[in-house]
């Protein structure tokens, strides 16, 4: 099954990208790699919600908003290269931003991974690093970046 039909049968609509807020692009390819900039929660171009996990937000909403910022990652990639394009995700790096004492970064990660996995199945199966932070751009508790390979590209 096409990761295009997974989408729709988890009911997920790809949002527009929401455009850059700084000297960036939201993606750059090299060769048959296709890395994303940071993705935050953003819903209808809004931020969702802002705050430290582990104070203001509990690990179960900031899972939430890390599969936001997963689906906002795959509206990238399905806009540079169409979804069903991607042979496999190949790393997932999520930032979030922790209050003093959290440590339980990779379970608020984990959000944004199980929905890579859902999508593509084996194929979305990926390395990963989930870091804290002390701050977010725009306070933002979670965001997002993905590293993909492309089918039918030229190796690099």
């Amino acid at each position: 099954m096409s990761a295009s039909q997974r989408l729709t049968d988890l009911g997920i609509v790809l949002p527009p990208v929401v455009p850059p807020t700084a000297i960036y692009v939201p993606a750059k390819r090299a060769g048959n790699l296709l890395f994303t900039s940071g993705q935050m929660p953003y819903e209808d171009g809004v931020l969702r919600t802002t705050g430290k996990v582990g104070a203001e937000v509990d690990v179960e909403r900031a899972q939430e908003l890390a599969r936001a910022c997963a689906i906002n990652a795959l509206a990238v990639i399905d806009k540079e290269v169409g979804i069903d394009s991607v042979a496999e995700v190949i790393k997932v790096l999520g930032f979030v931003s922790s209050a003093d004492g959290f440590t339980d970064q990779p379970t608020v990660v984990n959000g944004a991974s199980a929905l890579f996995v859902e999508v593509f199945g084996a194929a979305g199966h990926h390395a990963r690093s989930a870091v804290g932070m002390a701050e977010l751009p725009m306070g933002a508790p979670v965001e997002v970046e993905v590293i993909v390979r492309i089918e039918d590209a030229p190796e690099i």
